[in-house]
């Protein structure tokens, strides 16, 4: 049996230990899945007892009767490069990865959300819009408009994984509008000229218009990606006070003209400038089109998410993208993702969680020219191969121990064991902690009158059901 499948027995119950099979008794009994930071174990799977917890342990006491939101789950940005590579695998190879990772039996990982760019990221082969006219030819109708770059990979793709995950969220980020609508007629920067703010609220209901032609329902969309950087290719700029107008007297009523229930999703930048969102959901035009705001975490402090959920309690939060860098060492960003990105997202109000980038070849292409360069797919595919690299295993984590519909509930935080734990659909509990520190540790976990003991090696992530 594969690794893969023994990871999801414990999921359900059957645990495969040792060649053995384990019957998980929920009351007494619990499994976990730990992955090392020096990788001498990866998502490897162990029965848990009940075993008496001493006062030199350290104690995390989780509390169902606390509940925060409901997961919508985790998953990856499924940029065009990654669509292009993944598309190049055999059939039956592709398949079967599909079915790892969308796939909701013993054979997947059932991640329920994905992020695709409108028109090229600057992880595509090249830069495109779906709408590549000459600038001297406006056609502000868009009667030119066509997805034929998106049919050559992505769309194919994701036909597949809705015919393995039906249910599947997409959210589609743009990383510029065409380029005539810009003031500098570039990929790279430029503001999005007034006069076109009609045309590109248009631009918007014709995507998701004709991916729901091709049988994709897009869930939500975000106005900018990285609306404050404007040096990547492509790349466009908006500031707070535009963004409000765009989505408030053109966007939002655009969506409700063609009765569109595709989500609109605010900022999509870093956590070092909350003030931008905040500045939008205040505009009294924009704040009732708005479903809520998502995040990156290139620069400030992953706080700033509840920083918005106090404010605007009634929107919803994203974490949107967080890359691994190809010359990045797996025991540092195993636990700082999961310090900042999967524990620190999800307990300050985040219902999804993406890593950046889903796939990449062994010299971290396809890139657009003067794209990310260095950015590491959470797999690599060489050919027909395929390596499992550290986001691969920090979204796997989080998947399986919190699966879509879970619901986060209060846990006793360390400095020394940062940890997050769930309510889970079949009412287990998962909960996800960290050892953060170079000695192995033993934690207790208290859940009303249960309690369970488990080692955490060294520098480790523990994924744990209950």
């Amino acid at each position: 049996m594969t690794s893969i499948h023994r990871i999801l027995n414990v999921c359900i119950g059957i645990f495969i230990f040792h060649g053995q099979t384990v019957m998980m008794a929920q009351s007494k009994t619990a499994a976990c899945l730990i992955t090392c930071g020096d990788q001498s174990r990866r998502l490897q799977a162990e029965v848990l007892d009940a075993l008496p917890c001493k006062d030199t342990f350290y104690t995390i006491t989780l509390d169902s009767n606390v509940v925060f939101q409901e997961m919508d789950g985790f998953g990856f940005s499924l940029t065009g490069g990654s669509a292009q590579l993944i598309m190049r695998l055999t059939p039956t190879k592709r398949k079967l990865f599909l079915e790892e990772l969308f796939g909701c039996q013993r054979s997947g990982l059932c991640l329920g959300v994905v992020r695709v760019s409108m028109g090229a990221s600057d992880l595509d082969s090249l830069v495109f819009t779906y709408h590549n006219v000459n600038t001297e030819d406006q056609d502000t109708l868009l009667r030119q408009f066509s997805l034929d770059r998106d049919t050559l990979f992505l769309i194919p793709l994701l036909k597949q994984i809705l015919s393995i995950r039906p249910d599947l969220k997409i959210m589609a980020s743009p990383w510029t509008a065409p380029l005539w609508m810009k003031s500098n007629r570039q990929s790279v920067g430029g503001r999005l000229l007034p006069e076109y703010y009609a045309s590109y609220a248009r631009y918007f209901t014709k995507y998701i218009e004709a991916m729901a032609r091709q049988g994709i329902p897009i869930y939500a969309v975000t106005v900018q990606n990285e609306p404050e950087h404007g040096g990547n290719n492509p790349s466009m700029v908006m500031n707070a006070s535009e963004q409000a107008r765009f989505v408030g007297k053109f966007l939002g009523p655009a969506f409700a003209a063609r009765k569109l229930d595709t989500r609109i999703i605010i900022w999509d930048h870093n956590c070092d400038h909350a003030e931008y969102p905040l500045t939008v959901l205040r505009d009294s035009f924009a704040n009732p089109y708005i479903d809520g705001t998502a995040f990156h975490l290139y620069a400030g402090d992953i706080a700033a998410l509840s920083q918005l959920h106090n404010a605007f309690a009634d929107k919803n939060l994203y974490f949107t993208e967080q890359w691994t860098s190809g010359d990045g060492s797996f025991d540092e960003d195993l636990r700082w993702h999961m310090r900042n990105v999967i524990i620190g997202a999800t307990r300050n109000w985040s219902k999804w969680v993406l890593e950046w980038n889903l796939a990449s070849d062994a010299q971290w292409q396809p890139h657009t020219p003067g794209g990310c360069d260095k950015c590491r797919g959470a797999v690599t595919i060489e050919e027909d191969d395929i390596v499992r690299n550290v986001s691969y295993y920090i979204i796997a984590h989080a998947a399986i121990a919190a699966p879509v519909g879970s619901v986060r509930i209060g846990s006793s935080m360390s400095e020394h064991i940062p940890n997050v734990a769930f309510r889970r659909p079949d009412g287990r509990l998962g909960v996800i902690l960290l050892n953060d520190q170079s000695a192995n540790q033993t934690i207790c976990l208290l859940h009303q009158d249960q309690q369970i003991t488990l080692a955490c090696p060294a520098r480790s992530v523990i994924s744990v059901i209950w």
